[in-house]
């Protein structure tokens, strides 16, 4: 038999699997490691329990420390589950415990912050579940294209819970050039048909025949109603003296009923299942591995993730309609070649199921007796008469009043506070009661106190007023009689006094004899008004300046035209005693006296 030695692990490496336990390497360890080590790809076939996880942890550390500090993810494992990604995380820091590598688990249910920040500080080995790696890949938060060796552990789990989509994702993140190592319990075509297109020239490792369930199980098989199910995992817990167990149900509901039922016997028990958060889950599985808790009941979610040491029991409670879950549910006792036992239970109805686990495994199950033997020999029906399981429809009736309580809950909560809304705006309407707006009557009151008025013409008006002996009188009194201020309006609308002036002759022309130019004739000489003819002579004197206050006389069909050419405009010149006009102030706005001597 080889050693770990021999298997060309080094020192630091050997010393942690001392540590750890590890002494002599399992069939699928010690065909694996030599081809990880060497950088072929590895297609790996083996029964849950076997030792995959060190098969190609061993490889990924040594090839990593080998070729000294890098930055960026230089290995990534992907796995289904929470806890299996936990429990690889855990193993791969115990045997790296020696060497400069740095190791982080990403998953979803949880917050992602501090795995975000664990990435920030740099990390070499990522174990990780599809949804959290693709979401925080889409965010631009992690980058796999420094990524040397990819490791994809339960191939066939991924496909039964529908994570072959976001698994070709990861890959197309992926460099071309690296290497890949495949483990699966089982190889159905679908997967194979991804084997094809994901390794190169791979070493087909196989441990064991495909499907094969581990030989140190003791397997059994009991014949039961459903009803009496749980007395009878009651009774063989008593019976055989059981220190922990693991009971797998169908149903997320199932699971839940099954923990109560047993609390309520006296048996310290839990439930973990998909919509257990993440940290409710871990909670769980820590308490039942300190023992806290003797029993922990679980869906096929937890049936490839869980690595409990020393476990006795697996109870299926529930048979699965996939024969190969049986293997991987019996596969949580019995490892690392330490014995264990697998008790089933099956109804009426589940005996379907375990024909097609027998012929899986190619031998029939041994029956167990047992105090409570099946009664009923028919399956349950629906209302149409078809044959049903009870499991499923117990989960939907139970998912249906679920429901209805969530809807009447929540109508409740929104009645509640409708009235709660309600009675504070009618006290705040009572507390500060608005004036009611006016209509049309209330505005006609406040217009009018005393009535609305009649709103007729002006000679109606005067008509409804009472009657005087004396007659009235309407006089229009002329603004310029006397001494009153007017406004601007009166003095442009005022009749204004037309004065005439003329232009007093020049100094030099008062003398004696005064002689007036003529007109040049046209042999460029002037004639004098005294040389003129006597006709002349008269016109020249009508044209002589008037006496004050009175303007000359024109001829007929003349116009007065005082600014002639070169002559410079007459200058007005009111009397002294007179004020001037608001037309010549320089601001019409200015009051002004008018008086009349």
């Amino acid at each position: 038999m080889k050693s770990f030695q021999s298997l060309g692990i080094r020192a630091p490496i050997l010393s942690a699997l001392t540590d750890c336990g590890y002494e002599t390497p399992t069939l699928i360890q010690e065909k694996a490691i030599p081809a990880g080590l060497n950088g072929r790809d590895v297609l790996g076939s083996a029964q849950t329990g076997t030792g995959k996880t060190c098969a190609f942890g061993v490889p990924i550390l040594q090839r990593l420390a080998k070729g000294g500090r890098k930055t960026g993810v230089r290995a990534l494992i992907l796995t289904p589950t929470r806890e299996l990604a936990i429990q690889i995380d855990e193993n791969l820091k115990a045997y790296g415990k020696n060497l400069p590598l740095t190791e982080a688990v990403i998953f979803g249910g949880v917050g992602q912050a501090p795995q975000v920040e664990q990435l920030k500080k740099g990390v070499n080995i990522l174990t990780a579940t599809p949804g959290r790696l693709l979401d925080l890949c889409g965010q631009g938060l992690l980058d796999l294209s420094t990524v040397e060796i990819f490791v994809l552990d339960e191939a066939d789990r991924m496909l039964d819970m529908g994570f072959i989509h976001d698994v070709r994702k990861v890959i197309k993140l992926l460099p071309e050039k690296k290497q890949t190592m495949f483990f699966s319990a089982t190889l159905p075509p679908e997967i194979l048909d991804l084997v094809d297109t994901l390794l190169h020239d791979p070493v087909k490792v196989a441990a064991a025949p495909v499907s094969s369930p581990v030989e140190v199980i003791r397997q059994e098989v009991c014949l039961v109603d459903r009803s009496n199910k749980t007395n009878l995992l009651v009774r063989l817990m008593e019976e055989e003296q059981v220190k922990n167990a693991l009971v797998f149900t169908r149903t997320k509901h199932g699971a839940d009923k099954v923990a109560r039922d047993l609390v309520k016997r006296g048996v310290t028990a839990a439930a973990i299942h998909g919509n257990k958060s993440q940290t409710a889950r871990q909670e769980s599985l820590r308490k039942f591995k300190a023992g806290e808790i003797r029993v922990l009941v679980a869906t096929d979610i937890a049936a490839r993730g869980l690595d409990i040491e020393e476990l006795s029991h697996v109870f299926n409670y529930n048979l699965s309609e996939v024969p190969e879950t049986y293997i991987h549910r019996i596969g949580r006792t019995g490892r690392a070649g330490h014995g264990g036992t697998a008790i089933s239970f099956c109804d009426y109805g589940e005996l379907p199921m375990l024909k097609d686990i027998e012929k899986l495994l190619k031998k029939p199950i041994p029956r167990r007796e047992h105090d409570f033997p099946m009664e009923v020999f028919e399956a349950p029906r629906d209302a149409k008469g078809r044959p049903v399981n009870a499991e499923d429809a117990e989960a939907r009736q139970a998912a249906r009043e679920k429901n209805a309580a969530r809807k009447k809950q929540a109508a409740e909560k929104k009645a509640a506070e409708a009235a709660a809304r309600e009675a504070k705006e009618k006290k705040q309407a009572n507390v500060e009661a608005p004036a009611p707006a006016p209509g049309k009557k209330e505005k006609e009151r406040r217009t009018f106190p005393h009535g609305k008025q009649n709103r007729g013409d002006l000679q109606s008006f005067l008509d409804a007023q009472p009657k005087e002996d004396t007659p009235v009188v309407m006089v229009h009194r002329n603004p310029l009689e006397g001494e009153v201020v007017m406004d601007a309006t009166a003095r442009l609308l005022a009749a204004k006094p037309v004065y005439h002036y003329y232009k007093p002759p020049k100094p030099d022309q008062e003398k004696a004899g005064r002689r007036k130019r003529g007109k040049p004739s046209s042999k460029g000489k002037q004639t004098s008004a005294v040389e003129k003819s006597p006709e002349a002579s008269r016109s020249a004197q009508s044209r002589q300046a008037p006496k004050k206050g009175i303007p000359a006389p024109l001829k007929p069909g003349k116009k007065r035209n005082d600014r002639g050419r070169g002559r410079i405009p007459p200058r007005v010149d009111a009397p002294q005693s007179r004020q001037k006009d608001s037309t010549e102030q320089k601001s019409l706005m200015k009051p002004f006296y008018i008086s009349h001597d």
